[in-house]
């Protein structure tokens, strides 16, 4: 099975509302990882171009642009699936990021797993030295902190 991190909160919003926060607006709350930066330059503004086939890109303050995945699943309110990739990963690696949005009487659970770590070698510069466990608490943690940022967003 391949090495993944799993994590779900509830936000105060509709499934709708939800993906429309989650793809549309993760610029607004969006929480940057020193461990993680996609690019050197930091992880600038991230945007969605909507649809199966759009990118999930950064633009750096630098006025540049890079492409950290694509979307291969855009359900809006139900699903969303990318590829990630940071910088420094080569052009052959990437992970995969899936999120479901599923109605919880008035709330909505979103659920983020963050899989295909295995494809990213133990010595890459992306996981610091760490063991396996250890790179997937800290990726967990980047996206518990991004997730309550959604949250508070959803809930402000």
């Amino acid at each position: 099975m391949t090495s993944r991190v799993f994590l779900a909160l509830r936000v105060p919003a509709d499934p709708a509302r939800a993906f429309e926060a989650f793809t549309r607006e993760i610029a607004s709350w969006w929480q940057p990882h020193l461990l993680f930066q996609i690019t050197p330059d930091g992880d600038g503004e991230l945007a969605f171009e909507p649809g199966v086939g759009g990118r999930l890109v950064t633009r750096l303050h630098n006025g540049e642009t890079f492409e950290i995945g694509r979307i291969s699943v855009w359900d809006p309110g139900n699903r969303l699936v990318f590829t990630w990739r940071q910088a420094s990963f080569s052009p052959e690696q990437s992970t995969e990021v899936e999120v479901l949005f599923e109605p919880v009487g008035e709330q909505t659970r979103v659920s983020i797993e963050h899989r295909a770590w295995d494809m990213i070698p133990q010595r890459h510069a992306a996981r610091h030295g760490f063991p396996e466990h250890v790179t997937l608490q800290r990726v967990a943690d980047w996206w518990r902190a991004s997730l309550g940022a959604l949250r508070a967003r959803l809930t402000a």
